[in-house]
């Protein structure tokens, strides 16, 4: 890491405020000599007010100053809370530029926290993870992984497996004496396990974590006219689809995003299921089976009793999904309840009356919606992989793991076993950053950041 002090804008540009951060060893002494105090014996975590510019004044300002190791790069910090004008900050940054601040780079602030020993790896990606939250789920997951709750569980397993290597390695050390044993073989594959276990459990949740970030994908399905369009239009509280009573309207999917009780649902409102001879139409046809195929939860929308074959299809599409029967246009008098013969069928169903045209039962279909998604309670406390990066690496590491598991059942001797031992140690290693070094990694994974972070 180079020693260079470097500055930034931490805020959206327009508001009625904007903060300039400034970081590394000469952060105060380069404020110091444009603000109209001396800053250089104040103390840390302490606020000042006073006149940015000392040739010419820029702004009115408030100046928070931190000092190592107390900041959250771990550097002397200075933050300049001025005016949201552009020029305004503009003039401020060009400022320091002068008396020697460089611009920062994106994430850098947040690169120099991990590099001081302020945050693991897995820490500071949660920091981009925070920034970009838009529900409570996600806002939690992401709170829980920055208060090191992922760290700790990672740590837990490191140091199991750093008990399972140091007595195989004991044994290499006496390697004379053959009849000697410090680890118990039935032992060590039970504990293998136990750790096995709980990385396939972490590697598992990434599926409903990266449900959780993305939106649950929600599928609308159905015939022509059934009131798919209606019905995603009354979901999003807009008109986001067109309403006709022509048939093959929609031709495409059509995606928008809710939240419901705090987690976010990506509907996707698909063309209607039919024969026809429109090439287009076909093409939306077909994409509607897939996005039932992505989808976690299907809504199947229908207005009049469905043939046992159309049933059956429709069970076979959605064997792995949560289905909703949803059965529209009940407001029309000569509608009457549909019946389902579905006592021999295993798939996680509800079936639900309403109109989507005249609100009717919608607050049930969200409740029915939130409750098919399945997702458990979270905590600050809980764990929940939502990093493509994670995930690759506690999968990488649990078919390490499943080497040992085998070499430990075919009577593989101390050194092959600790061989692959250490390379799950170095795989979840690189989750926190014990194994990363190099700079390319490093620049990969902080340059998503804003500047500002």
């Amino acid at each position: 890491m180079d020693n260079d002090t470097i500055c930034a804008v931490a805020t959206p540009a327009g508001g009625a405020l904007a903060i300039i951060r400034v970081s590394g060893n000469r952060a105060i002494e380069i404020v110091s000599e444009e603000f109209s105090k001396n800053l250089l014996l104040a103390k840390g975590n302490t606020l000042h007010y006073g006149t940015i510019g000392r040739k010419e004044a820029i702004d009115d300002v408030l100046v928070s100053v931190f000092r190592t190791p107390h900041s959250y790069t771990g550097e002397d910090s200075v933050e300049i809370s001025c005016h949201g004008s552009k020029y305004i900050v503009q003039q401020i940054l060009h400022l320091l530029v002068k008396k020697g601040c460089r611009m920062a780079n994106p994430g850098e602030y947040t690169q120099r926290a991990y590099l001081n020993g302020k945050l693991d790896l897995s820490q500071a990606e949660a920091v981009a993870d925070l920034i970009a939250s838009t529900n409570r789920a996600t806002h939690q997951i992401a709170m829980s992984q920055l208060r090191g709750s992922f760290s700790s569980e990672l740590s837990l397993l490191r140091e199991n497996l750093l008990k399972l290597t140091s007595l195989l390695e004991l044994e290499l050390d006496f390697s004379d004496h053959e009849d000697l044993e410090f680890a118990d073989r039935s032992e060590l594959t039970e504990i293998a396990k136990e750790i096995d276990k709980k990385i396939n459990h972490l590697a598992n949740s990434f599926e409903i974590g990266q449900a959780l970030k993305q939106g649950i994908p929600v599928a609308i399905v159905g015939k022509t006219n059934v009131g798919k369009s209606t019905l995603l239009n009354r979901l999003l509280h807009e008109e986001r689809a067109i309403v006709s009573d022509i048939h093959g309207t929609t031709r495409d999917t059509i995606e928008d995003t809710i939240d419901l009780q705090g987690v976010s649902f990506r509907f996707i409102d698909t063309a209607g299921i039919r024969q026809t001879a429109d090439a287009i139409e076909k093409i939306g046809i077909e994409r509607t089976y897939a996005s039932i195929q992505k989808a976690r939860i299907v809504i199947w929308v229908i207005d009049e009793q469905p043939t046992p074959e159309e049933l059956q299809d429709m069970l076979e599409s959605t064997k792995d999904k949560s289905l909703i029967i949803t059965q529209n246009k009940i407001d029309k008098e000569e509608k009457e309840n549909l019946s389902f013969n579905l006592s021999a069928q295993t798939n996680k169903y509800s079936i639900i009356s309403i109109s989507a045209k005249h609100n009717i039962n919608i607050d049930k279909l969200e409740e029915a919606i939130f409750k098919a998604a399945d997702i458990p309670t979270i905590s600050e406390s809980d764990v929940i992989v939502t990093n493509t990066r994670h995930h690759e690496a506690l999968t990488r590491s649990s078919q390490a793991l499943s080497r040992v598991l085998d070499g430990l059942k075919m009577g593989l001797s101390g050194d092959l076993l600790s061989e692959d031992l250490r390379d799950v140690l170095s795989i979840l290693s690189e989750i926190t950053g014990g194994e990363i070094t190099t700079n390319e990694v490093l620049g990969n994974i902080f340059k998503h950041f804003c500047v500002g972070k």
